[in-house]
Formats: structure tokens, C-alpha cells, sequence
């Protein structure tokens, strides 16, 4: 009867410690605290020393909870998969029991815990989802009630719901860095709806003209001439109108017109059978055929041949050519995009560009403005380039506000690809203390060239607006005082205070 009571008394603390256990990692965020506090009641309750989990990371067991252990213990009590009973039960995925602590050298007593009044050591390995997360291990003494079979059986049921917590909260944690890497990735999305258009980086007032044209024209199937002078990203447009066009599936092919001699561009364009001269080895697609169903991009396009311009000019109205050397007709469906730096006007009034074929490809003209009229995108575009390239170099470089207004002053000739350059350029010679406006002068010699400078930022008064005209006012005082707003200042018979005001407005 006493014995049966016993059991009874023994069953009942095992069901409370259980219940204790899974109310405690159920209504706690903190891993921690819950797991060191479940260790406390399966100790208190069934009298088990030294309970501990260790997890398992890299195939090694480190101490997660414990109880009993100090702070040297838990460094020192560290397990390689495989070592000793715990790192035994970890690889073998079974509980190990170590009967006598005392004369088994599978206990390893790393942590220095082992007494007279310590039997034994069981260890049981905590897995989820076929994974094992680590191991929970306690002692048996003197005072613990339960057998072998008993214990096992107790801590493999805790292990099972330890596992699952741990495991739970591992996915958890994962699913936060989730969230904010995608918190991140819509942020920079939000942000390039603001200054970049696909590729294209840009908040002007005239950059933002060319996106809405972008945005209207992109699904249709219209001929666009995009124009504009050297540098200015006239290919990222033809990209982003096909990037968002019913052709974005299909191929987006390139070809730069001034780029190949005049005896090669028609077979580039149209192909070429074999032996039609005295290269041609075997026959050959052209950039239509490559292109078809998808966008062509045909650059500089002022620098065809005449009789390029003619076969061009057929394939805009009939969709239809011959190869070079060739008798068959092949029919394409491509999306021209064309782009040029030329004045195709003035070449059309001196014979040199066909009329009709001009007015084939000006149906959708979109102008791109030079760099030095799109006032606070240099900034931005000074950004992306430096921190690309700094990425590329592994070197950390920051622009003073003294050297980014010479960048904001100087005309860029070379216009946006010109810029990029600089910003290498800078990069990879600059000083990582931080790019001064003296620093900025010999990295770019040509802001020495005033010349240059007044050539291209000399504006005509006319349509002028007054804040335009006192924003140039006041470019042009900081740059005859090196970026000195004081002196600025006096020079403009305005406070110091008044020209920081005016400075922050116009962003210079």
C-alpha cells in the first residue's frame, strides 16, 4: 500500500513538473530565463543536480541554462560531438546513462560537479524535426527517487518540449531578420520611387519629366529617339522603357552605330549568308533577328552610312530585310529604340541624315538634360558612385560640403559617366580622413578651368524666375570665396545667418 502511494506521489510530481515546464516556455519570450527557470522546477521537483542544456552549434555542445554551474564551469564544460556521454548522446541521437559516475570514464566531469553524494549521470538528446538542437543532462544523487528508466523517460518528454521551444524560437528569430531584411528591401524600393527609376538615378524636376513619358509610352510598341549629349545615360533609359514594356521577357539587344565601320554595320544590323565577303565564314543573325519580339537599342544612330539609313528605313516600314549576301526575306517584330547626341535636324537641312527616316524614328522624342542643369541629382549621384565604388575598393572615403559644391559647380562635360569616373578616381586616391575642396581640385583638374566652368554655367537671363537668379547669385559668390559662406555673405550684403538660410534652401 505504502509503495503504491509512493508511485502515486512520484507520478503526481512528474505530471506538476511537466506542467510547470510547459506553462513556463509557453508564456515566455525570454529563452533564457524560461529554460533556467523549468531547470529549477524538474531540480526542486524530482531532486535532479545539476541540470543543464546544452545546445549543439558548429558540432560542439556549449552550455545554454544550468543550474549549479558557475561561469568558469560553464566556459570549461563545452563538448565536441561525440566527447564523453554528452557528446555521445548528441551523435548518437540516444539517451546515455552512466550508471556509476565513479568508475566510468565516459563521464568526463568537465564542469568539476561530481561529489560523494552524486550516482550517476544521464544525458538525453534534444531533437526536432529529425535535428538535434543539444542535450539536456542532470545528476542523480542519494535523494532522487526515480530509476534509471524513470528519469529517462521524464527528460526525454522534457527534451521533446525543449526541442520544440528552442526550435520554435530559432525560426521566430529567423523570421525577424527576415522581416527586416525585407523592411530594408522595401525601404530602398520606397526610396528609388523617389530617386531612381529603375537604373536611373534622378529627382530632378526635368529627370522626372523623362520618367512620366517613360511610364506612358513603355507599353506600346512605339519607335522612341531618345537625345541627349554624351554620358547621360541614354541606354538606362532604352533599358528601363523595355524593362517595362509586354517585351520584358524577351531579349533587349545593343548596338553603338559609331562603334563599327561602315562595311560592318550593315551585317551587325542585318546578318550576313555565308561567303557574302571575304570573312564571312559562315552565316549570320544580325542584331534584328537577335532582337526579335524583344527591343533593339540602336545608339548613336546619327552615324549610319547612307545606305544603312536606306535598309533601316524599310525595316521601320515593312518589318522586313535581307542579310548581306543573302536573297531571303526575314520578317522581325522589334521595338526600335534609338539614340543620338547629334543634331539630326541640322543633319536632315544638309543632306546627311534622310528625312524620312528621321521622322520613322522621332515619334516618341525624349530629351535627357546634361548633368550640370539637374541641380541636386550630382548629390545623388555622387552617393550611389561612392558608395559603389567604395564597396568594389574596400575603402571608405566621405566628401566635405566644401569639396561636394565644387562638384556641384563644375559643368560636367562628360556628364553622368564623367562623374562616375571622378568618383573612382577619388576613391582610389583620395585621403580617408575626407575629401577637402583643395583635395577636390587636384583630383579633378578640370575645376581649374574657369574657363570651362563660366562657358558652361553662363545661362541667358531671359524666362530666368528671381529665386534662380539668386540661387546662381549665390553659387557664384561662394565660388569666388572658395566655399566661404562669410565671405559670401559680405560680398552679397547679406548676413551670415541669411546666406546659411539660402544655402539649405537651394541645397547648394
Amino acid at each position: 500500500m505504502m509503495i503504491t502511494q509512493c508511485k502515486e506521489c512520484l507520478t503526481h510530481k512528474e505530471l506538476t513538473v511537466l506542467y510547470d515546464i510547459a506553462s513556463l516556455i509557453s508564456d515566455s519570450r525570454d529563452i533564457q530565463k524560461s529554460l533556467e527557470k523549468s531547470l529549477m522546477a524538474l531540480k526542486n521537483s524530482l531532486e535532479l543536480e545539476n541540470c543543464v542544456i546544452y545546445k549543439l552549434e558548429d558540432d560542439q555542445l556549449n552550455i545554454c541554462s544550468s543550474i549549479g554551474f558557475n561561469k568558469h564551469q560553464k566556459i570549461i564544460s563545452e563538448y565536441k560531438l561525440g566527447e564523453g556521454a554528452t557528446g555521445l548522446a548528441a551523435k548518437s541521437k540516444e539517451p546515455i546513462v552512466i550508471e556509476n559516475i565513479h568508475n566510468d570514464i565516459l563521464f568526463l566531469n568537465k564542469s568539476g560537479n561530481k561529489n560523494s553524494e552524486t550516482i550517476s549521470y544521464i544525458a538525453v538528446p534534444m531533437i526536432a524535426e529529425d535535428k538535434v538542437l543539444g542535450v539536456i543532462g542532470a545528476n542523480l544523487t542519494k535523494s532522487t527517487q526515480m530509476d534509471f528508466e524513470q528519469t529517462v523517460r521524464i527528460l526525454s518528454i522534457i527534451s521533446s518540449l525543449f526541442a520544440q521551444y528552442i526550435n520554435s524560437s530559432l525560426s521566430i528569430e529567423q523570421e525577424k531578420e527576415r522581416l527586416e531584411d525585407l523592411k530594408l528591401y522595401y525601404k530602398m524600393e520606397w526610396d528609388s520611387k523617389v530617386h531612381n527609376f529603375g537604373d536611373i538615378i534622378g529627382d530632378s524636376k526635368k529627370m522626372q519629366d523623362v520618367y512620366q513619358i517613360i511610364e506612358r509610352i513603355a507599353q506600346s510598341d512605339v519607335t522612341v529617339l531618345v537625345r541627349g549629349e554624351t554620358g547621360t545615360g541614354k541606354e538606362l533609359v532604352a533599358a528601363a522603357i523595355h524593362k517595362r514594356s509586354k517585351r520584358k521577357e524577351e531579349p533587349f539587344i545593343k548596338l553603338n552605330c559609331a562603334a563599327i565601320t561602315d562595311s560592318l554595320l550593315e551585317s551587325e544590323l542585318f546578318g550576313h549568308e555565308k561567303g557574302a565577303f571575304t570573312d564571312a565564314k559562315e552565316t549570320r543573325k544580325g542584331r534584328f533577328e537577335l532582337a526579335d519580339g524583344g527591343t533593339l537599342f540602336l545608339d548613336e544612330i546619327g552615324d549610319i552610312s547612307a545606305s544603312a539609313q536606306v535598309k533601316l528605313l524599310r525595316v521601320l516600314q515593312e518589318r522586313e530585310f535581307e542579310r548581306v549576301g543573302g536573297g531571303k526575306t526575314i520578317r522581325v517584330n522589334v521595338r526600335l529604340v534609338a539614340a543620338t547626341n547629334r543634331d539630326l535636324e541640322q543633319m536632315v537641312k544638309d543632306g546627311e541624315f534622310r528625312e524620312d527616316l528621321y521622322y520613322r524614328l522621332n515619334v516618341i522624342p525624349i530629351d535627357l538634360p546634361p548633368l550640370r542643369k539637374r541641380g541636386e541629382d550630382i548629390k545623388l549621384l555622387v552617393n550611389f558612385f561612392l558608395e559603389r565604388s567604395m564597396k568594389n575598393h574596400k575603402k571608405l572615403i566621405s566628401i566635405t560640403d566644401e569639396a561636394m559644391a565644387k562638384l556641384m559647380l563644375y559643368p560636367w562635360p562628360g556628364n553622368v559617366r564623367e562623374l562616375e569616373n571622378t568618383i573612382e578616381r577619388i576613391v582610389l586616391m583620395g585621403n580617408e580622413d575626407g575629401i577637402t575642396a583643395s583635395d577636390m581640385m587636384l583630383l579633378l583638374p578640370a575645376l581649374n578651368n574657369e574657363k570651362l566652368v563660366d562657358e558652361y554655367n553662363a545661362i541667358p537671363m531671359e524666362n530666368r524666375t528671381l529665386e534662380e537668379l539668386e540661387k546662381e547669385a549665390l553659387i557664384q559668390a561662394l565660388k569666388n570665396h572658395d566655399s566661404n559662406q562669410a565671405e559670401a555673405a559680405k560680398a552679397l550684403g547679406i548676413t551670415q545667418r541669411q546666406i546659411g538660410y539660402k544655402v539649405k534652401k537651394y541645397g547648394i
